[in-house]
């Protein structure tokens, strides 16, 4: 059994992608080899209609925690498809599936591999979406240091980032991975938007399945984004205006790496956003019902 999961076209290495070939082989050792008859597909939002033509050479699919939300939906399941266990019931419902199948994601079951540091060396750091490190990592990076809080950025090595995260009192997260496992390693954390990149259903669904409501901070961005959110792996690919981040704002500004509206809006986050962290009860129940679910695929071979 092989593991898919998305790799982006440029080559650059992405926290919540990466995530799945360092947890599943330590979740289920003796499991993986490189025979794609039949693969496994686990963190990621790749419940789609591109999906059975990126997988072309299965001939069985396991779904594990996966969620649906980028391009557009399946008009059906196909057959040859195993869902174990999916993200969430916004997922579930997209895909028609009973409302059982939805867990959550399952880069939760981190805290089952990962020892967290219990001294909280940072206040504050923020993980930006792997879309905006590689565009303006420089001047997040420059960001950060003018508000003394930490920076991650979602192409460090998996264990830097876990390290990094752990050892945070409150991160803020672009990236939902970086907030998947901030919550399974009980560091707080608060929802950020700097564009229209991010993607709201796939925050909603993972927020819905641990019972937080989704209340993202916005942040007007940075002078070096690109004025349309281009690239996009949805099917809404006809470029979004920046209107509600402040088009009009940035259009008149000098192209340098920060702006005082940046700085301002970073500093009212830090002080004012409220942290969320989903309670232990329900982190043990998720938890414990992956576990179940994966303790089934062992079972049954996959």
């Amino acid at each position: 059994m092989k593991i898919f999961y998305y790799r982006r076209q440029d080559g650059q290495p992405n926290f919540g992608d990466e995530l799945n070939t360092w947890l599943w082989p330590q979740l289920l050792p003796d499991f993986f080899d490189d025979d794609d008859s039949t693969q496994f597909i686990g963190t990621g939002t790749l419940l789609n209609h591109r999906l059975p033509e990126r997988t072309t050479d299965a001939q069985r699919l396991i779904i594990f925690s996966s969620g649906a939300g980028y391009e557009q939906p399946l008009s059906q399941i196909p057959p040859h498809w195993h869902i174990a266990c999916g993200r969430g019931p916004l997922s579930a419902n997209r895909l028609k599936l009973p409302a059982i199948t939805a867990i959550t994601d399952g880069g939760s079951l981190e805290r089952r591999c990962f020892t967290a540091d219990s001294k909280k060396a940072v206040s504050h750091a923020f993980m930006p979406h792997i879309h905006h490190a590689n565009i303006a990592d420089v001047a997040w990076n420059t960001l950060c240091e003018t508000m003394g809080t930490g920076y991650i950025d979602p192409r460090w090595p998996i264990e830097q980032i876990l390290q990094a995260i752990s050892t945070t009192e409150v991160l803020l997260a672009e990236a939902m991975h970086g907030a998947i496992v901030a919550d399974a390693l009980r560091t707080a954390w608060i929802p950020v938007v700097t564009s229209p990149r991010i993607l709201s259903f796939k925050w909603q669904d993972w927020c819905a399945s641990i019972g937080v409501p989704y209340q993202p901070w916005r942040l007007l961005p940075l002078p070096s984004y690109p004025k349309y959110a281009r690239g996009l792996r949805s099917s809404l690919r006809a470029g979004w205006l920046w209107t509600q981040w402040g088009q009009q704002t940035l259009t008149h500004q000098p192209m340098n790496l920060l702006n005082q509206s940046t700085v301002d809006g970073m500093a009212s986050l830090i002080k004012q956003g409220r942290p969320t962290l989903s309670s232990d009860s329900t982190l043990e129940r998720l938890t414990t019902q992956l576990e179940d679910a994966l303790s089934s695929l062992k079972q049954s071979g996959g």
